[in-house]
């Protein structure tokens, strides 16, 4: 009995999967952005990626695969097998996608097991400095005058959907004109538009040189990167709190121990205190949580977002 005990149990152990066995060591991860370079995902990829590597004594790579709002990668990365080796990095969108589109092509809960919420940044309302009006009240007092138009991250981003809610609110017209995100405040610094909606990463450095000037954020509170930049709460409105997060995903079926070593993993990369000036001064906060707590609060997104994409009636080309 005990050689065919022992068979079965190494039979046993051959058939785990890898990540149960050698991981990280078997081959290079793959990080799969769901936006292209510059945008939040991925700086925040790109931060990770060398402390990952270095931890791990393996190879990291980043590989950006953009399209239709971040579903291309996600969809990619929900048919990568679930051993730990193919992550997914993507924003906000994620949480979005599944109202805004008529099919994302995924679950937000069946599909992905969630591994770390990441850096977050509030949206930002930034101008040309041309567009006389020095805050949020004169520029929509300027919208109910002139024919505006204002950039954004992407038809159902965060960016889009928080300037939908302000003009509704306002109940002014202001033409949408989408961009990818890396492009959205170059937009108005060209003066292709007089305004952008971006989150704060690509905006900041403009914001900071003069090119654009920063009218509101979306966050209830200030952010530390633009301490002097007030919310729009603060403007007249109440109720918002948006913002764009970036988080990591893997595949449905990963095991559960390996889901907590990559959060482990992440959160040490993230806590390295060069990452954490870095991403002060993108104006990206991150405090660190579980795989449940990023659950709980996916949860709650998904239905906020959802809400958002039927009362702005956002839909995707």
């Amino acid at each position: 009995m005990k050689p065919l005990f022992f068979f079965l149990f190494s039979a046993f152990l051959g058939a785990l999967p890898a990540a149960a066995q050698d991981w990280p060591k078997a081959k290079p991860l793959h990080i799969v952005v769901g936006f292209g370079p510059g945008a939040t995902t991925d700086l925040v990829a790109r931060l990770v990626q060398p402390k990952l590597q270095e931890a791990l004594g393996q190879s990291v790579v980043v590989e950006n695969k953009p399209g239709a709002g971040g579903n291309v990668a996600t969809q990619h990365v929900k048919r990568a097998a679930p051993d730990g080796y193919t992550l997914l990095v993507t924003s906000v969108a994620y949480a979005v996608n599944p109202t805004l589109y008529p099919s994302a092509g995924y679950d937000p809960f069946t599909d992905f097991v969630p591994v770390i919420l990441g850096p977050s940044t509030p949206n930002i309302i930034t101008v040309n400095p041309a567009v006389p009006a020095k805050n949020l009240q004169e520029l929509l007092e300027l919208a109910r005058k002139e024919k505006l138009s204002y950039a954004s991250s992407g038809i159902g981003t965060t960016t889009h959907l928080s300037m939908e809610r302000i003009k509704m609110a306002a109940k002014v017209d202001i033409t949408h004109v989408p961009y990818q995100p890396a492009q959205a405040v170059g937009a108005a610094v060209a003066g292709h538009t007089q305004i952008s909606s971006t989150s704060m990463p690509p905006a900041v450095p403009h914001v900071k040189s003069g090119r654009v000037r920063a009218i509101a954020v979306t966050s209830a509170q200030r952010s530390p990167a633009l301490p002097e930049v007030p919310t729009v709460n603060e403007l007249g409105f109440s109720g918002f709190d948006d913002l764009t997060w970036t988080a990591f995903f893997v595949p449905a079926g990963t095991p559960a121990d390996l889901v907590n070593h990559i959060n482990s993993e992440v959160t040490r990369a993230l806590s390295a205190p060069d990452v954490r000036e870095r991403l002060q001064q993108l104006g990206l906060e991150w405090h660190s949580n579980t795989s449940g707590e990023f659950a709980a609060f996916l949860r709650t997104e998904v239905q906020k977002w959802a809400k958002a994409v039927k009362d702005s009636g956002a839909k995707a080309d």
